[in-house]
């Protein structure tokens, strides 16, 4: 078992190297759009309306990258993929980028060889019951079933909680969110197990989202965040400097309403810089000066993108906690634009 994994690694980061050295940025102009792998379908972050169109908190940041590199927020192919084959399809070059809720570890940075650009939501591994268990605490659930997605730090970060507290699960491994959905409402586990901002995705879509409690407990720190391939920093620059923008945008008050307005110029130089206005940093990019313009045009800043789709008024209802601005007590900070 440990040297099918070891070989699975090995291969991974073997495509990554391989797949990198072409020069990710100069394939996607040639193509004339964005590979953007992202989750099955996870209703607030990445999934298909009745129409098709997929929308959400990180297919926003696949049609702000689009945005920037092509000019069109629309210029996307989405591919869903699960937690056990979205690095293949990264390693392999099949997806430009992931935007799939993945957590930024130590393993998948440095052995896989990914780069991870940066942190869009800085979340925590929760715990979802039905009402009628009784069940107050994470630590109540001695001997419980879990429905738990195999190939995820959700399921090392479970094995370890129920080790360090002395009590006893048995998995019920599933591969997608909905089937998870599935299975847990199905009576087939007792308990479903992912990231805090997915159970509350989930739940919003019950019939009974009130049936439903998310427990107390918080057992791991889950920093999720794009990435790329090791080795092609030029398209590294370009993913993270793009969700850059829009946390920067949202800190100095850039707006999917007054954008047109600021980008005639403002007498405050670092948003002149970010809008192109003053200034050459879309040419260090390779890009126009122009490129965070359409990056925050196409769906709002980090603010926007967070309230339209997961914010409070949602019925995910997620507070912004940890994603507010660090001006906010949060810890969201953009490095400047300079």
């Amino acid at each position: 078992m440990k040297k099918s994994v070891l070989l699975g690694a090995l291969t991974v980061a073997g495509l990554a190297a391989g797949a990198a050295a072409a020069g990710t940025i100069d394939d996607v102009k040639a193509r004339g759009k964005l590979n953007c792998g992202v989750t099955t379908g996870l209703v607030g972050f990445a999934a298909p309306d009745s129409n098709g169109e997929w929308k959400g908190f990180d297919v926003a940041l696949c049609r702000a990258v689009a945005a920037a590199v092509l000019g069109d927020g629309n210029a996307v192919e989405f591919v869903p993929t699960t937690g056990k084959t979205r690095f293949t399809a990264l390693a392999s070059g099949e997806v430009d980028m992931l935007a799939r809720n993945t957590t930024w570890t130590f393993s998948r940075d440095v052995d896989l060889k990914f780069e991870f650009v940066g942190v869009n939501y800085y979340d925590g591994q929760g715990f979802m019951v039905p009402k009628a268990l009784g069940v107050s605490s994470a630590k109540e659930l001695d001997g419980a079933t879990v429905c738990i997605q195999t190939g995820t730090t959700t399921e090392l970060n479970l094995a370890d909680f129920f080790r360090a507290n002395n009590i006893s699960y048995e998995p019920v491994p599933i591969e997608t969110n909905a089937e998870a959905q599935q299975q847990y409402l199905a009576g087939a586990c007792d308990v479903y197990t992912t990231d805090a901002s997915g159970l509350a995705a989930t739940r919003a879509t019950f019939e009974a989202p009130g049936d439903h409690v998310l427990l107390p407990e918080i057992i791991s720190k889950e920093p999720l965040g794009p990435l790329v391939r090791h080795g092609d920093n030029e398209w590294a620059d370009v993913v993270r400097w793009t969700l850059n923008a829009l946390i920067s945008a949202e800190e100095y008050g850039i707006t999917s309403a007054n954008i047109d307005e600021m980008s005639a110029g403002t007498n405050n130089p670092e948003i002149n810089r970010i809008l192109g206005t003053e200034g050459t940093l879309g040419e260090m990019l390779g890009l126009d000066n122009q490129w965070a313009m359409r990056a925050i045009k196409v769906g709002g800043n980090f603010g926007e993108v967070f309230a339209q789709n997961i914010g409070e008024s949602t019925p995910i209802g997620l507070a912004r906690g940890l994603n507010a601005q660090w001006t906010e007590g949060g810890l969201l900070y953009s490095p400047p634009f300079r």
